[in-house]
């Protein structure tokens, strides 16, 4: 039967976590928080099927900080929502908002977990899109004085800070595939977008470099793509795929530079100050983030803007989403990190996890085998890499709860505990359990 038993293999020190993002659990019609892109997108794009209540953490925040003290877990990865502090402007800070994570980080800190908080996970306050948002600079430098404002007021109470969360997200997935807020379609705002919110994580390095003694990370999401057969043009195709996807925002943050195939598209959408930019993107950091779902397998295809592939399925496994089990990615791209980029850098798996369509049964059990399944072949990867001596230092299952999952709404459920989203009732699944029964 498969288990995580060898989840007693890690090092004493090996951090285990779980991960949420404030739109996805919050609920914005709580503590007067603004509106956000994602406001915006879903009352256009989504029937309306909005962040509203999510899981409402705002009033169980201290329930769900239990459940992850109680299954065994030491740290707790969350984000801080922009429009709860700052609802209405950039100067009128919300105080019902610095109360909430103030009261937040001392029931994390008082139940012996350690905060791993991220500035930003995807809810830009809408008033930013007035300006078109991360295609604009004036953004970026508001986010610096955010990170300012959150290093300074609640600073004392964490040492790890992400400053974003899954650049290629808030840039291709939203602009160019349009697939999330503010649901844009468009290489040009693509390519901007792909340059500024890096410069904006540089501004938020040197706003939390300014303030407090910060280790500062970024938190990547890679994706591994292989071509759908070994036909030359599916293998450059491939090769643009990686660049765009991942090696485009690791090679700047690393290496102060652009991977050529995917400049060479991109580069005439870019700032004309792009590469004096790119050093101040370089910018040491002290710990990187990585966030690992599935593969895709590539097939050239012919665009009118030189993005030449298309992304497929291949006959694996999948989760309710699609995606295909392939957890040797996970362990390629630790890898990567550390031999291409950096020896040294602690790394952490800040996401991984799966959907699943789970049912309640009638004893009010939830047996999420397929979950348990996709932990057990990512979590081998993970300790091989730490058995190899590779600096791989924590691993958040993603997620907490089921929650609201973008613009799924909420038919995808990623949670180790189930949320009944009409009276928020949370009931800890067989996943749940079966870390709790190891790492207690």
């Amino acid at each position: 039967m498969i288990n995580l038993s060898f989840l007693q293999d890690f090092p004493k020190d090996f951090n285990f976590g779980v991960a949420t993002s404030s739109y996805q659990i919050e609920g914005t019609m709580y503590g007067n928080c603004g509106k956000s892109i994602w406001d915006d997108f879903a009352e256009r794009k989504l029937n309306g099927i909005d962040g509203k209540l999510a899981c409402n953490h705002i009033e169980y925040f201290k329930e769900d900080i239990k459940l992850i003290k109680d299954a065994g877990f030491k740290a707790y990865r969350f984000s801080f929502a922009w429009p709860r502090l700052f609802p209405d402007n950039n100067k009128d800070v919300n105080l019902k908002g610095v109360d909430f994570y103030k009261q937040l980080l001392e029931e994390i800190n008082n139940c012996d977990l350690e905060a791993f908080p991220t500035i930003y996970h995807w809810d830009l306050p809408i008033r930013f899109q007035k300006i078109k948002g991360w295609e604009d600079q004036e953004t970026c430098k508001h986010f610096g004085e955010l990170s300012f404002f959150i290093s300074k007021t609640f600073g004392d109470q964490f040492e790890k800070i992400s400053t974003i969360n899954e650049p290629w997200c808030v840039s291709w997935l939203s602009h160019y595939l349009g697939e999330h807020a503010p649901g844009i379609k468009n290489i040009q705002s693509a390519a901007k977008t792909m340059h500024n919110i890096l410069f904006a994580h540089s501004q938020s390095v040197e706003a939390l470099r300014s303030c407090n003694d910060h280790q500062i990370g970024i938190v990547l999401n890679n994706q591994f793509g292989q071509p759908i057969n070994n036909n030359e043009e599916n293998i450059q195709a491939t090769k643009l795929f990686d660049e765009i996807h991942n090696r485009w925002f690791s090679d700047a943050i690393f290496k102060g530079k652009y991977p050529e195939l995917a400049l060479s598209i991109l580069e005439k959408y870019l700032p004309e100050n792009y590469k004096t930019q790119l050093e101040l993107i370089s910018s040491p950091i002290d710990w990187i983030g990585l966030n690992y779902y599935t593969r895709s397998l590539i097939k050239y295809k012919k665009s009118d803007d030189g993005v030449n592939y298309e992304c497929n399925s291949g006959t694996l496994k999948k989760t309710d989403m699609g995606w295909e089990f392939y957890p040797e990615g996970l362990s390629y791209f630790i890898k990567r990190i550390n031999k291409e980029y950096d020896n040294n850098i602690p790394i952490y798996i800040t996401e991984n996890g799966m959907a699943n369509n789970d049912k309640l049964s009638l004893g009010n059990s939830i047996q999420d085998h397929d979950r348990i399944e996709f932990f057990n072949v990512h979590l081998k990867e993970v300790l091989n890499c730490v058995n190899e001596k590779l600096p791989v230092k924590g691993y958040f299952a993603w997620s907490l709860l089921d929650n609201y999952e973008w613009a799924f709404g909420y038919s995808k459920r990623f949670g180790l505990v189930f949320t009944d989203f009409q009276n928020f009732k949370r009931i800890p699944k067989n996943s749940y359990y079966e870390f709790q029964k190891y790492l207690k």
